[in-house]
């Protein structure tokens, strides 16, 4: 799905003529409102007068009540009502005399990006319409930036594609357009309160998880999905069931003899008999780190290297087994961690949610990482802003990583710039934060472990949008309904130390699904580990990535020394963060050379 959205002006409509639409939506002006492609069904249209409210995407709406309601709105802002209120995932849009509201999801999986075209702010679901309006090269200093590890660079520069002039709409905000074209953020959206109780806040969870499957799932539709053996996605696949879904899942099998996913996946499947399920061999060519972006894909994620891309073969290879099963639609467990697991600033801030129940639990992390009492106080005493955390981040980009049993429980997890990075590609880096940080940004939410795990969350967002669009004219969409913002303000509404309770896994999961998903799949208290994939890959696939060392494209834009990558490459070390640099190294390289400077028209 893409589609651009034109402000009602004259200066807007004059775009329209520059885009390939296949479907089109006008203002009550008659001026071209919304143009692009997207599946029959998937747009809702609502009319009160010269009003006009659409939503594209994965909804239930009460038409006839929206439309009275519409018609009642004093201004743009009234809309709120409606956005806060609707389950699933969708963009959002309002024209209402003369002026445009815009938006996507909080997470990001719908998101909304601007460019100034012809005098005049143009919105779009994706980065390749607004390139073919406006030619925008690349950002090499965004570029450089998506070579940090591990985790990549932190919210908000993750947000930014790496093209000049084409910037991310705010996390939490819409789009506002007026009547010249002239463009303005409005935050809308905070997380509620964390209040809830573990009973309250499961049976949030459990509530807006179902509506969320239900808005995807019609009974009797085919439905394939992830049935890896971890929690997350092995409570969707039974929610799914529960529906009526006609399910067809996939397990992966890991390289590693002491994962244990394999064994509870079949636990799973035996305990969904009416579903289709099947096991993908451990050593496949597939399932093993690759090298990402191609030729043979050009032009494939427009908005700037991932690191997901390296099992680009195994999710291409996945969505023509589902197609071939009857689905359309494939689920995936992502952003359960963020919602029910811990985040690094967990610590901080359950001593101060609750001071003596809290830190019972830090010192089970402190015993459970070996972290000193004294290295232990002194993270927990910061407290430093997140403009303040971002400033002190940026100084240490050149560093070696910091110890394992050092905590950070920073606003930001500290990334570092690969060891064969350039100096000139950390002042760069260095310089973005900086000026960032000077900015002063506030953060996502006051209290750190849900800032981070908003943070976390629009990164899952962005890699669901980044796979939708490398799978687009495959037939099958990405979806993931832990990312849904009923959904994950149901979990994050609810008090840190109850999602956290000690001595069980994810609790706050497990109590609300208990009865949906049986109680055998729900007593799992651990997940698995991956990082064999990768050494096997980069083992199997060594020549392919030392090709991308010979007339590296990112030593051409003097970013990294080829010469030391190749070293790293040809002996990555023994631990799975030594592969982090790597990863994103290869991700950057790839996609230099599947991606053009200029793919579109000149403005």
């Amino acid at each position: 799905m893409e589609f651009v959205v034109l402000p009602d002006c004259p200066a807007g409509a004059a775009s329209a003529t520059r885009l390939r639409a296949t479907r089109r939506i006008d203002h009550a002006s008659g001026r071209p409102w919304i143009l692009g492609d997207w599946p029959q069904g998937e747009a809702t249209v609502v009319e009160a007068g010269p009003r006009r409210l659409v939503l594209l995407g994965h909804t239930r709406l009460d038409e006839t009540a929206t439309a009275a309601g519409l018609g009642r709105m004093s201004s743009l802002h009234d809309v709120d009502a409606v956005a806060s209120r609707l389950p699933g995932v969708f963009h959002l849009m309002a024209s209402m005399d003369g002026r445009t509201r815009v938006q996507g999801s909080v997470a990001g999986v719908r998101q909304i990006f601007t460019a100034v075209v012809g005098g005049v702010t143009v919105a779009a679901s994706g980065v390749e319409p607004l390139l073919r309006l406006t030619g925008a090269g690349i950002d090499e200093a965004v570029l450089a930036a998506r070579l940090l590890a591990p985790g990549g660079a932190p919210w908000p520069l993750a947000q930014r594609p790496v093209r000049h002039g084409i910037d991310p709409l705010d996390t939490g905000h819409w789009l506002h357009l007026d009547a010249n074209g002239r463009s303005q953020h409005t935050r809308w959206w905070k997380l509620p309160e964390a209040s809830r109780s573990l009973d309250e806040g499961a049976a949030a969870v459990r509530s807006a998880l179902s509506e969320a499957i239900a808005t995807r799932v019609s009974s009797g539709a085919t439905i394939s999905a992830d049935l890896s053996g971890g929690l997350d996605s092995t409570s969707l696949c039974f929610l799914a069931d529960a529906a009526g879904a006609d399910l067809v899942t996939y397990h992966v099998a890991p390289l590693d003899s002491a994962n244990e996913d394999t064994a509870w996946a079949h636990k799973a499947a035996a305990l969904l008999p009416a579903a289709r399920h099947h096991t993908l061999a451990a050593d496949r060519a597939e399932n093993l780190f690759d090298v990402g972006y191609s030729t043979d894909h050009a032009n494939a994620a427009p908005e700037g290297p991932s690191t997901w891309a390296s099992g680009l073969a195994h999710i291409r290879d996945l969505a023509k087994r589902a197609t071939a099963e009857g689905a359309s639609l494939h689920l995936t467990g992502f952003g359960g961690d963020e919602l029910f697991g811990r985040m690094p600033a967990c610590a901080w801030s359950l001593a101060r949610a609750r001071p003596v129940d809290g830190l019972r639990l830090v010192n089970r992390y402190r015993l459970a990482n070996r972290w000193s009492w004294g290295a232990t106080v002194r993270a927990l005493a910061d407290r430093s802003t997140f403009a303040e955390n971002l400033t002190a981040v940026a100084t240490r980009i050149g560093a070696p990583l910091p110890p394992l049993d050092e905590p950070d429980f920073g606003w930001v997890s500290a990334p570092r710039m690969p060891a064969w990075a350039t100096p000139d590609a950390v002042t760069a880096v260095r310089q973005l934060l900086t000026t960032t940080a000077a900015e002063a940004p506030e953060p996502l939410d006051a209290d750190r472990t849900r800032h981070q795990a908003l943070a976390s969350l629009a990164f899952e967002g962005a890699t669901i949008r980044h796979v939708n669009t490398a799978l687009t004219g495959t037939g099958i969409h990405w979806d993931a309904p832990f990312l849904d913002d009923r959904v994950l303000e149901a979990a994050l509404a609810t008090q840190v130390d109850q999602r956290l309770a000690g001595g069980r896994f994810k609790p706050l999961l497990t109590t609300a699904l208990r009865g949906v998903v049986p109680a055998d799949i729900l007593d799992r208290r651990d997940k698995g580990e991956f990082s064999a994939e990768t050494f096997r890959g980069i083992e199997r696939n060594r020549a392919r990535l030392l090709e991308l060392c010979e007339d590296s494209h990112l030593a051409r834009l003097g970013l990294i020394d080829p010469a030391a990558f190749r070293s790293a490459v040809l002996n990555p070390g023994p631990m799975s963060h030594h592969l982090q640099p790597i990863t994103t190294t290869v991700a950057c390289e790839s996609w230099l050379r599947s991606h053009t400077q200029d793919t579109g028209e000149p403005r």
